[in-house]
């Protein structure tokens, strides 16, 4: 079993210090081990025109604008704080884009897409994250004490920011956890295991669902967010109110979750123009 360096064990501990959400820490550590191999030597050793190398590898790869920031705010953290040598980093500039709009699966898109897994624990998984509006970290991380079907409710108690909160629990998902509970019988605590007994995979997760995505033909790569983003707008069309899908979602901020209003058809199409009050 690979040890982690010492860079990589204190860097770790300075983002556990930081507060920093389990998934965002996942997330650092995977890009450092990525760094950490590239440069072939102890990364306080680095030099900046080998960092460099490093960031041209990372913009050449099929990756989008936040990912690459996820990776240069991973770099920047370790030599910023963990490593103490700031300079090795401060040519480093966050790339920008221009946030498209969410694309929205209909309800009939994520039926097709549940209903072609072929594994019952991803079907379940996926199910619980459209049926509850999760994040993927939050949803590997959740445990069976988490879900409450007297008060049907799931505790989130590993979200982003640290902020736990309280997810609804249809009859229908009990049903779809129950029934995955039986024939899965995962590793205590954890509610979704690999093999090993670990919280399941964020990549080998996603696979799964691209695999589900492309069976069921809808012609879309499919992600988890994207269901998390369908959970948020199908809510929004059967009329509940922004503040109970920003409580829900978990945003800090009412500001992240009014981006619903703009990508619901329904919505749209219900607003009655002026143009109406004309006589022409």
């Amino acid at each position: 079993m690979k040890v982690d360096s010492l860079p990589l064990s204190r860097l770790e501990s300075d983002l556990q210090m930081a507060r920093k959400a389990p998934g965002t820490i996942q997330q650092y550590l995977a890009s450092i081990r990525g760094f950490e191999a590239f440069l072939g030597k102890e990364m306080d050793l680095a030099t900046a025109d080998e960092i460099r190398a490093w960031v041209g590898h990372l913009r050449c790869q099929p990756i989008g604008a936040a990912r690459l920031r996820c990776h240069y705010s991973a770099l920047t953290f370790l030599y910023r704080k963990t490593l103490g040598q700031p300079e090795k980093v401060a040519f480093i500039s966050m790339p920008h884009s221009d946030a498209p709009l969410p694309v929205i699966l209909t309800p009939t898109e994520v039926q097709r897409v549940l209903g072609s897994f072929t594994t019952a624990k991803y079907r379940a998984f996926f199910t619980l994250i459209y049926g509850t509006g999760l994040r993927i970290h939050e949803a590997t991380l959740l445990q069976t004490r988490d879900i409450d079907a007297t008060q049907q409710v799931i505790h989130v108690r590993h979200a982003k920011g640290g902020r736990e909160r309280l997810v609804p629990l249809s009859r229908r998902l009990v049903v779809v956890l129950r029934t995955y509970w039986m024939h899965e019988r995962p590793t205590q605590p954890w509610l979704f295991t690999s093999k090993a007994g670990h919280p399941i995979c964020h990549e080998t997760a996603r696979r799964a669902l691209l695999c589900a995505s492309a069976v069921a033909g809808i012609g879309k790569v499919v992600t988890p967010h994207m269901l998390r983003h369908a959970f948020a707008t199908h809510l929004l069309e059967q009329g509940v109110d922004l503040r109970r899908i920003q409580v829900v979602l978990g945003h800090g901020s009412i500001r992240s979750t009014t981006i619903y209003t703009q990508v619901s058809a329904k919505e749209i199409a219900s607003l009655r123009s002026p143009l109406e009050d004309l006589t022409l």
